[in-house]
């Protein structure tokens, strides 16, 4: 009876230990889940001042654009200022247009807000093509990709309307799976190196950063895009709802930018057709307190070419079309919480079960 009775008492210390020990290791991992979280929002909490850079700026009435060379902006092109916006190109077919500022961007930090507005006679998927908002070596370069050219060297953010890989697979009768199927129109981000071409057929997937899909077309209130680079970190984000909120669009870290690039604005459209309008292209510098050590990694490792941390790894996760930082937050934590509940349930299951065994002894 004694003999039992320990071997009981030995089982059920056992166990109340692996538990124990499993408890504390979902702790462990839930807090290293939340350092890890907070360190990702902490990146952006940065104390920092932005100043308006009007040459770099461009907003009603557009005085400062024009061909003379005392001006800062040039437009290209189907392009033409009115009273009210710059229309990159009208609603009509195999149309393109363009505005480039002429003065480098030296900026280390800085923050471009967009104002724009896609409007025309086209029904869903019946208009096209989009307009992109660059910072890149070259300028004043007509090409396929979006109005500018193919094998660009630096940042291009594209407002896409118009889904060519979509019409593509549904032309070979094949099948869009729920899981890879886009809504547009469709705002991504990348980076060129020069070398780099952008894959018009699949809309840019292989090359991307990241994005998201907005309904920008014929809005009655404006529609913003929010362009941030901080820190070697690219952040988009979008305001197209009428609510005067950011909307987050994508956020990566380890972008590198050389400075001395132009910015410029595009737009194209082909079979189909829409009116692409820019109302204000507006910079701002921001400076951002730095510590000694970053000030001095950074003046050592000078940026000369484009180009973005750990990209194959990006691309891997976005080919599994993972779910973002947050939905995997709440995901993780709901099932941490799921096994301590059930946890606690089998421990007092066995304590009950263990009880009643002991009763038939005696």
């Amino acid at each position: 009876m004694a003999t039992v009775d320990s071997s009981n008492r030995s089982c059920d210390s056992s166990f109340l230990h692996r538990g124990n020990r499993m408890s504390f290791k979902l702790f462990v991992m839930f807090i290293l889940l939340l350092f890890t979280i907070e360190r990702g929002f902490s990146d952006d909490d940065h104390e920092m001042e932005e100043f308006l850079k009007r040459e770099y700026s461009l907003s009603k009435p557009y005085q400062g654009v024009g061909s003379s060379s005392s001006s800062h902006w040039e437009l290209m092109g189907d392009a033409m200022v009115t009273t009210d916006y710059i229309r990159l190109t009208p609603d009509s077919q195999s149309r393109q247009g363009a505005v480039w500022s002429r003065i480098p961007c030296n900026l280390k930090d800085w923050e471009m807000q967009v104002h724009f507005k896609i409007h025309g006679q086209g029904k869903k998927n019946l208009n096209g093509d989009g307009l992109a908002i660059w910072f890149t070596k070259e300028r004043m370069q007509k090409g396929p990709v979006f109005g500018n050219m193919d094998n660009f060297t630096g940042l291009g953010v594209f407002v896409d309307t118009y889904p060519n890989e979509e019409k593509h697979i549904e032309a070979q009768k094949k099948r869009y799976t729920p899981r890879t199927q886009r809504i547009f129109p469709f705002v991504l981000a990348m980076v060129g190196n020069g070398s780099i071409s952008y894959d018009h057929e699949r809309d840019g997937r292989p090359t991307e950063l990241g994005g998201c899909n907005a309904m920008v077309r014929n809005l009655k209130h404006d529609s913003f895009l929010f362009i941030r680079y901080i820190r070697r970190r690219l952040t988009v984000m979008i305001d197209i709802d009428g609510q005067h909120e950011w909307r987050d669009c994508l956020d990566i870290p380890g972008v590198r930018l050389p400075q001395g690039y132009y910015f410029g604005a595009t737009a194209v459209t082909g079979d189909l057709s829409d009116n692409h309008d820019i109302i204000s292209l507006k910079l701002y510098q921001l400076t951002v307190i730095r510590s000694r050590k970053e000030e001095e990694e950074e003046e050592e490792e000078e940026i000369t070419i484009p180009s973005v941390d750990n990209l194959d790894l990006l691309r891997l996760g976005q080919n599994e079309e993972g779910m973002s930082g947050i939905a995997i937050f709440f995901a993780v934590l709901f099932s941490l919480l799921g096994c301590i509940f059930l946890v606690v349930i089998g421990l007092v299951v066995y304590s009950h079960w263990n009880e009643s065994r002991r009763k038939r002894f005696y």
